[in-house]
């Protein structure tokens, strides 16, 4: 028995050693800058950096390979946190949200045949371009609801995707996954856009969305610095959005909305709390 116990004993001593041993031989040396990154960042492992995950990324930074600023979940805070741990200045990117440029859900948007496939935009739009008449309209499917971490894009009852602005950190990931590039990014701080993505002639437009972009140009006659039309489609120069609002009321066909004044029908999400200035709160 005692032999017994004193071999087993052995055999577990000589283990533990060889692993300890081996632990050692074969260990990988990290950065501690590396770690330090890794636990600054968000951990949405989301790709807005351009790397597979957080941990990817971290190494990249530590290794100067990466720019200390890619974090956009992260904001500001976390731009300051990699800087100082990497001893560099930090320079933080302007914002940027995520926006949806298509109003024209099923009610307003006419439809060239029921689709009855997968809930898929990429597949419906393999069907003969999709089912909607316009050919850049939002296919209300919900392909880029899915591939968002952050929860911040509804699909409403009507078929139209809706991106929050309290829950979009602007990481991008939403807008390769619509096959009809109806996301865009635009400046977190610029709340009017012209939410239309067609860019057909007014008279087409007409004829399958009530809420389309016809070019009139109103847009541009009472903001010149803020609007350009280009290609039968208006939209907001965001060098000059601060400018943009006197044109919603003007807009004939109600395409361009300011987000203040809260989301398109249908969605769920509230409007962003929009801060009382200090001379109108006096």
């Amino acid at each position: 028995m005692l032999a017994a116990i004193l071999s087993l004993g052995g055999i577990g001593l000589a283990a533990a050693v060889a692993l300890g041993f081996a632990a050692k031989k074969f260990a990988v040396e990290v950065d501690p800058r590396e770690l330090a990154v890794a636990e600054v960042l968000s951990g949405a492992n989301c790709g807005a950096c351009g790397y597979p995950g957080c941990a990817a990324y971290a190494k990249a930074v530590a290794t100067g390979e990466a720019a200390p600023n890619l974090c956009t979940p992260g904001g500001a805070s976390t731009v300051d946190k990699i800087a100082h741990i990497m001893g560099v200045a930090a320079v933080t990117a302007s914002p940027q949200i995520a926006v949806v440029l298509c109003q024209g859900d099923n009610p307003k948007a006419k439809a060239k045949y029921r689709y009855l496939g997968v809930a898929d935009c990429n597949a419906a739009q393999k069907i003969a371009d999709g089912p909607k008449e316009c050919p850049g309209g939002c296919l209300g499917l919900g392909t880029c609801a899915r591939v968002c971490p952050f929860g911040a894009i509804e699909i409403t009852p009507e078929g139209l995707a809706v991106i929050s602005r309290e829950k979009c950190t602007g990481c991008k990931k939403c807008v390769p996954a619509c096959p009809r590039s109806v996301i865009r990014m635009a400046p977190l701080d610029a709340t009017v856009h012209v939410l239309c993505n067609s860019r057909d002639k007014g008279a087409v437009v007409r004829k399958y969305c009530q809420v389309g972009c016809i070019a009139c140009h109103i847009c541009a006659k009472t903001v010149p610095e803020a609007y350009v039309v280009e290609e039968n489609l208006a939209r907001v120069v965001y060098e000059h959005y601060d400018q943009a609002a006197p044109a919603v009321a003007k807009c004939p066909t109600k395409c361009i909305r300011d987000f203040v004044e809260g989301y398109p029908e249908g969605s769920t999400f509230a409007p962003p709390v929009v801060p009382v200035k200090a001379e109108a709160a006096a």
